[in-house]
């Protein structure tokens, strides 16, 4: 998932996660490092965000180490991201240690749209939740 245009968002603008909420009051906190996503999907869609803001740190940090790329660059292909749904999630709730979060993301690359339709698996660590790994379906 990369983009080369990235997208700024204004804070009282729609999430673009679409969980209905206004940015500043979803995910806007935990990109700007004000707070920590309590379960796995808040992760997940906090993630999404990052990609439509080419947020590469954010992402980087909230990857867990063990699977973590040593960097990204978003600025390799033109990708417009356009939208997420949830599909389904499996534990990932603040109490829980794991869970996983099946999403369709959707873009346009090179004005072609597509879609990511991603299985992703979490873990949480000290409190903090963390992206594992992901199966496109």
């Amino acid at each position: 998932m990369t983009s080369s245009h990235p997208a700024t968002i204004q804070s009282t603008s729609a999430c673009p996660c679409e969980s209905g909420k206004i940015f500043a009051h979803c995910c806007e906190p935990y990109l700007a490092g004000k707070a920590i996503p309590a379960t796995a999907a808040t992760l997940m869609r906090s993630r999404y965000c990052a990609y439509v803001i080419s947020a590469e740190q954010y992402l980087l940090n909230s990857w867990h180490p063990s699977t973590r790329p040593a960097e990204l660059d978003l600025g390799q292909s033109p990708l417009q991201w356009l939208g997420l749904k949830i599909r389904h999630t499996v534990a990932g709730e603040s109490n829980d240690t794991e869970g996983s979060v099946e999403f369709i993301a959707r873009c346009k690359h090179n004005g072609k749209a597509q879609r990511l339709h991603e299985l992703s698996r979490f873990c949480k660590e000290n409190g903090r939740w963390y992206y594992l790994d992901g199966k496109q379906l």
